[in-house]
């Protein structure tokens, strides 16, 4: 290779490497701006076709002693109820003064069903106990209808094992536990048995209902279902309500599903709210990338009341007549452990404030108590929602 060849061939290579650097930087800021883009199904709802709440009482069996108590010890009496009437619907009758439900707890039971649930669909269902049980651990429960309480008409019925967000221990005389264990889930627990139909009008124009009432976002939403279909089909009713015309194209059923499906299926840049996500059942805390704290001084410290009674026996000389006295000597003390002190710079991000919390030694409740005390104070820019 002469010399012109070398240097065409380095002329080459260095014109191949900015290129690849090019489309490089170009495959990350499409890629950085297909980040921010959300699908309209993850941000809109369709008006009219709520979700109907439905709830309703059922009985939790397979617990180790760890349900209702019965009626001689002052528990639940519509537990002990509830079985008798059920073993008479098998044929089996019962004195309910000989049942003994410690292995049976009563619950209540709720789930939520889309207006698009149809028969045979799968639901999850919450289950949380009504009586005196200590714990649904282990527990499964027994076929529940659950109905709308408007109309009293069954929409699904739920069965099997409880999943449990925590767990309890115990023996005679003691008691430890972790958690909340006397509410349990039962992921895809519930079928559907019926639900009402949704029918589109084309006299009506199709209601996108926002479940983050933003006027930003609206009008966004808008632009892009008219910049779809070449046609000023959307305009924005309000902060929360996109309402979008029926194209000629688009008039029968099956077309009207059509249509819908890709006004759902567009992207769309909307502002992501910032939040912080609490579970004070679990102590679990879920913050957004884009929570920020402002200038804020966070002290924290324990103080510790302690009570004890010291017996002290007085006893007489001997032959003295007298009699022995046993005196109960009350201390009380008091101590406050020194107050832990971390100043937080203004725009303070969450990986921040998590490192400057973790450097503290701060369990999970003590971190939500310091999360609401924040929120409390305006230095948290972000909204705060306990579960």
């Amino acid at each position: 290779m002469n010399m012109n060849e070398r240097k065409n061939h380095r002329t080459f290579l260095s014109a191949l490497k900015v290129s690849t650097i090019g489309f490089l930087v170009l495959v990350l800021l499409c890629d950085e701006a297909l980040a921010q883009t959300t699908p309209l199904t993850d941000l809109v709802e369709i008006q009219n076709t709520q979700r109907k709440e439905l709830i309703g009482y059922g009985l939790v069996t397979g617990l180790d002693r760890t349900g209702d108590r019965t009626i001689s010890s002052r528990g639940s009496v519509f537990t002990v109820q509830s079985i008798a009437n059920m073993l008479e619907n098998f044929g089996i009758s019962v004195d309910s003064d000989r049942l003994r439900t410690r292995n049976v707890a009563a619950v209540m039971v709720t789930a939520s069903v889309g207006p698009y649930h149809a028969p045979g669909s799968e639901v999850s269902v919450t289950v949380s106990s009504l009586g005196d049980a200590s714990s649904l651990q282990g527990g499964v429960l027994l076929q529940t209808p659950l109905f709308d309480p408007d109309n009293e008409e069954v929409f699904a019925k739920a069965q099997g094992p409880l999943v449990v967000g925590g767990i309890t221990a115990e023996i005679p005389g003691a008691r430890v536990s972790r958690n909340q264990t006397l509410t349990a889930t039962i992921p895809g627990g519930g079928i559907v048995e019926g639900n009402m139909e949704v029918e589109l009008e084309t006299t009506q124009p199709l209601g996108l209902v926002l479940r983050e009432p933003n006027f930003t976002n609206a009008r966004r939403i808008s632009e892009v279902i008219n910049e779809t279909f070449d046609e000023e089909l959307a305009e924005v009713y309000h902060a929360g309500l996109v309402q979008v015309q029926w194209p000629d194209a688009f008039q029968g059923r099956g077309e009207m599903n059509i249509f819908t499906s890709i006004i759902l299926e567009q992207e769309v840049q909307v502002d992501r709210p910032a939040r912080v996500v609490i579970n004070e059942r679990t102590g679990t805390i879920v913050a957004g990338g884009n929570v920020i704290v402002d200038d804020a001084m966070v002290s924290h410290g324990n103080v510790q009341v302690r009570t004890q009674v010291t017996p002290f026996i007085s006893q007489p000389p001997a032959f003295g007549g007298g009699e022995t006295v046993v005196a109960p000597i009350p201390q009380v003390g008091i101590s406050e452990q020194s107050a832990q002190t971390v100043v937080l710079e203004p725009e303070t991000t969450v990986q921040d404030l998590s490192a400057s919390l973790n450097q503290m030694g701060l369990s999970p409740r003590d971190i939500i108590s310091i999360f609401q005390a924040l929120d409390r104070a305006g230095a948290l820019r972000a909204k705060l929602i306990v579960m």
